[in-house]
């Protein structure tokens, strides 16, 4: 239950990233909050959520300045191009609210720990990994933290998409164009395109959180795709720990289906190897699989039900910070700072054509 005198102010800042109107969506359907004000340079991105959640004139700005100023919000959601996420950060920070920012955490380490850097006192950085909110890998965790699988000893995770710009907000369908895909930030090396900042992030900070924040001492990776493209559409990375086991993170655009339609083959998702078990937790689905020494032949066990406040971002952020609460898990930066750690690592690898140490 909201202990606020008000209702929570929210404001969307840029939409390079189409997740912004489910953020929207979210905000717009809390019982304790409101879409105070939404803001990017190009009037023109903003139409649909207006449209989408009858967003008055005066609660719709071009400007970050203003908007922060005439609106002061409580929560900024930010859905800039991955390499222009420090430096959304380190302008808007000044005002000392909490900042929610949409995956991946960045571009490399160094500019998360810009983002980091800039935060004020009593101010809250967020980072938000949509697959924290499937409930196949929420049930996981829970598991995992059970006990119920001994140690992770190895986190093996394949996941993407169709392609970034063959779907919008709400997951509805679109055309891909020469033209769109020629002008889209996804596909700029120099905004931080490519399916390896994409989709790396993720299973690199799921396998964090699962594995009880261990790092690897080594990582290899390889990636593929339109070779006439300047960013990858595949990738494939290899991590050596330092007890010898090897975990492996695949991402790809270019999946047969997307998954949240009909699950490609491979199937997006993870499988976890534990010391006294395994667990197959794939996208979206209403099961997962578990092996343990009592049952080695396995058994399929329902999804655990995540009910509000815990089942999506918005509700759960603003319950952490209502209740005094640090955010956790993948959505905190210590955890997110690990898998960014191994996402620089790849890039280095992918680009020397070699092993590389964390």
């Amino acid at each position: 239950m909201n202990t606020r005198d008000k209702d929570w102010k929210i404001v969307g800042i840029n939409f390079d990233h189409m997740h912004m109107g489910d953020l929207l969506r979210q905000t717009h359907e809390h019982p304790s909050a409101t879409i105070a004000g939404i803001c990017d340079a190009d009037p023109t991105r903003m139409e649909e959520a207006i449209a989408n959640f009858s967003i008055p004139e005066n609660r719709v700005f071009t400007d970050i300045d203003v908007c922060m100023k005439t609106i002061d919000p409580d929560l900024v959601i930010i859905c800039a191009a991955t390499a222009r996420h420090a430096e959304y950060v380190e302008k808007i920070a000044p005002y000392g609210k909490h900042l929610f920012i949409e995956k991946p955490f960045a571009d490399s380490l160094a500019s998360a720990d810009r983002m980091a850097a800039a935060m004020v006192p009593g101010q809250q950085l967020i980072i938000n990994w949509p697959l924290r909110w499937y409930p196949s890998h929420a049930t996981a965790y829970r598991l995992i933290n059970e006990g119920l699988i001994g140690t992770v000893r190895e986190v093996h995770y394949y996941d993407g998409n169709r392609g970034p710009l063959a779907h919008g907000a709400d997951k509805i369908v679109k055309d891909v164009t020469p033209k769109l895909k020629a002008e889209s930030w996804f596909y700029k090396k120099s905004e931080g395109g490519g399916a390896l900042l994409d989709y790396l992030g993720y299973g690199t900070t799921l396998g964090a959180w699962f594995n009880g924040g261990k790092s690897p001492v080594d990582v290899t990776t390889v990636i593929g795709g339109d070779p006439s493209l300047e960013v990858d559409e595949h990738s494939i990375t290899i991590c050596r720990y330092a007890d010898g086991t090897l975990s492996k993170f695949e991402t790809k655009w270019g999946t047969f289906t997307d998954p949240w339609t009909h699950q490609p083959q491979p199937k997006c998702g993870f499988n976890i190897i534990g010391s006294e078990g395994t667990i197959a937790s794939y996208d979206l689905e209403p099961t997962i699989r578990i092996q343990t020494q009592e049952k080695p032949e396995g058994e399929t066990i329902p999804c655990d039900e995540l009910v509000h406040p815990f089942h999506a971002p918005i509700p759960y952020v603003l319950h952490r910070i209502e209740n005094g609460l640090e955010i956790d898990g993948p959505l905190s930066p210590e955890v997110a700072r690990i898998g960014q750690q191994i996402v620089d690592a790849a890039v280095l690898s992918a680009s020397e054509r070699s092993t590389v140490s964390l």
